[in-house]
C-alpha cells in the first residue's frame, strides 16, 4: 500500500467516493465513567456528499450517544465494503447543531421512521461530526491477484503492495 494525503476539497471527493455506497457506518463514542469505547451502527445523512469537511446524522437527543458525546466530543466513524476492499476511518468531534433549513435538506424516509414527529420531532438531534482526520484502505485488486501477492510476500519477506492506503486531514 502507499501513502497519499490529501488537505484539499479532492480529499472530501475521495472520503465521498469511498463511503457513498455503504448504508451505515459504526459511530464510536467514549462512554463516560466506564473507560470504554462504545460503537452502534447509524446512518450516514451525507455520505453522497460529504461537504464542510462534516458528517451528518440523525439522532435521539434522550439517546446515549448525544449523552456520552456531550461528556466527551471526540467520536469515531468507521466504514467498511468488505465486497470491494473498502476501509475507511474517520476521527472528529461531535455535536448537535440546530439548523432548521440542514434537517430539512437531510430529511429522508429512513429518518422518519426513527422520529415519529418528523422533522420537528423535539427529540430529533441534527449532529455534525467534524472531521479531523481520515484514514482509508482502498484495494482494487482481485481476491486472486491479491492471494498471489501475498503469496510472493511469503516468499521473498518484502510486504505485499495491495491498493491505496492514505490520510484526509480536511485542516
Amino acid at each position: 500500500m502507499y501513502d497519499a494525503h490529501d488537505q484539499t476539497a479532492q480529499g472530501q471527493g475521495k472520503l465521498t467516493e469511498l463511503i457513498k455506497d455503504i448504508k451505515f457506518a459504526m459511530f464510536t463514542t467514549h462512554k463516560p465513567n466506564h473507560g470504554h469505547l462504545h460503537s452502534r451502527p447509524m446512518t450516514t445523512q451525507n455520505a453522497r456528499h460529504v461537504d464542510d469537511n462534516a458528517l451528518w446524522f440523525f439522532m435521539s437527543r434522550s439517546g446515549d450517544p448525544v449523552a456520552e458525546f456531550e461528556g466527551d466530543d471526540q467520536v469515531n466513524v468507521s466504514y467498511a465494503n468488505p465486497s470491494s476492499d473498502t476501509y475507511v476511518s474517520v476521527s472528529g468531534v461531535a455535536e448537535i447543531v440546530e439548523d432548521q433549513a440542514r434537517k430539512q435538506a437531510l430529511w429522508n424516509k429512513g429518518a422518519e421512521a426513527w422520529f415519529k414527529g418528523g422533522i420537528t420531532d423535539p427529540d430529533l438531534a441534527l449532529v455534525r461530526v467534524r472531521i479531523e482526520h481520515a484514514d482509508y484502505w482502498d484495494v482494487k485488486e482481485s481476491k486472486l491477484v491479491q492471494l498471489y501477492k501475498m503469496a510472493e510476500a511469503s516468499v521473498t519477506g518484502k510486504p505485499p503492495k495491495m491498493g491505496e492506503h492514505g490520510h484526509i486531514r480536511p485542516h
